[in-house]
């Protein structure tokens, strides 16, 4: 049996922020503000508004570990639910009806999980398997929705609700001038999704999923843990490393499903942020439009690592095409990740 897409809901927190508000307030850590070239550089990110989980108050100073992770569980928790009771209500389920929480997320520490939390309060069964996933970060969008489906594979009874949330801002250390936290401070943002999974109906259905983990690739991409808690580790070779790497990866997966990628409609793609858009763009050089969407959920909400590709995943399915659509996504591992989604 496959299973089938009933239902993607997603949810931000309520503060947004403008690219040139995050370059005002970055500025604020020097005394001289910016140089041009630094402040150029949100200029040309693709990236135009976002949501962040608390007020740019909150980041002034240095927040520890415990401070943010505090605002982790409560804001996390809140987004899940909002994207939950919504992906319910789009599919028709009362909670009580889910017998399996997935839940995908990098950017804080909880134990007992989120899912797990959020049973009794939103009327899950206490009997629903909570699965939490860490360290997937923007992969996790992609390798979650294959996790799900494996769940609902392995017993075409289950309903099965995926969720992730990341609140990437909790990472920002205000006054860190450095490339990568400039780099970090362009793209990355806040939110939340939720996928409703089973066999039952006629939605879009999951086809085959693959991973790809390139040997001695730590230093791409990742998180270092200091007194601050996690720090991001970001590699500026990244759009490179997607050209010369992860496209023939793609090539590869596409022809052992028998596909032909000049025949595909626009993929859902993680958008890590304009450059490697870019260079996904050059795989897909029969689409005459690009990445449109891609490039729209960047320029609207930035990267929020593993919901992102949901944002994305929504939007397409919302033109109502038919024909197989293909997922990808790259994170920690560094690992590159891909499905097929049939509609």
């Amino acid at each position: 049996m496959l299973a089938r897409i009933q239902s993607i809901a997603t949810a931000l927190p309520q503060t947004r922020i403008s690219q040139p508000e995050v370059r005002d307030f970055v500025a604020q850590a020097t005394d001289k503000g910016l140089s041009p070239r630094i402040a150029a550089i949100y200029d040309s990110t693709g990236v135009e508004s976002r949501a962040i989980a608390q007020p740019p108050e909150f980041y002034l100073g240095r927040a520890d570990f415990p401070e943010r992770n505090m605002v982790y569980l409560a804001e996390g928790q809140r987004l899940l639910e909002q994207a939950a009771k919504e992906a319910l209500a789009e599919a028709g389920l009362e909670p009580g009806h889910i017998d399996v929480i997935v839940c995908v997320s990098s950017t804080g520490i909880a134990t007992p999980s989120i899912a797990s939390q959020m049973l009794a309060p939103m009327g899950f069964r206490a009997d629903a398997l909570t699965v939490p996933l860490f360290g997937y970060g923007c992969a996790g969008g992609v390798l979650g929705l294959q996790v799900a489906g494996d769940l609902v594979r392995a017993d075409p009874a289950r309903r099965v609700l995926l969720l992730t949330v990341e609140l990437c801002s909790l990472a920002f250390r205000f006054g860190d001038l450095t490339k990568k936290a400039i780099i970090a401070s362009t793209l990355f943002a806040d939110g939340a999704s939720a996928v409703v999974l089973s066999a039952e109906g006629d939605g879009p259905a999951l086809g085959r999923f693959a991973q790809h983990t390139w040997p001695d690739s730590r230093a791409m991409m990742g998180w270092d843990v200091d007194e601050l808690g996690l720090g991001l580790i970001l590699s500026r070779d990244l759009p490179s490393f997607v050209h010369s790497h992860f496209a023939p990866v793609v090539d590869g997966f596409l022809a052992r499903e028998g596909l032909d990628k000049a025949a595909l409609t626009e993929p859902a793609c993680h958008p890590g942020g304009r450059k490697v858009i870019d260079a996904l763009e050059q795989c897909f050089a029969h689409l005459p439009a690009g990445l449109a969407e891609t490039r729209a959920v960047l320029a609207h909400h930035g990267n929020m690592s593993s919901p992102t590709v949901h944002f994305v995943l929504k939007r397409i399915l919302a033109r109502g095409q038919s024909g197989p659509l293909l997922m990808t996504a790259l994170g920690p591992g560094f690992t590159g990740a891909m499905g097929i989604v049939h509609r």
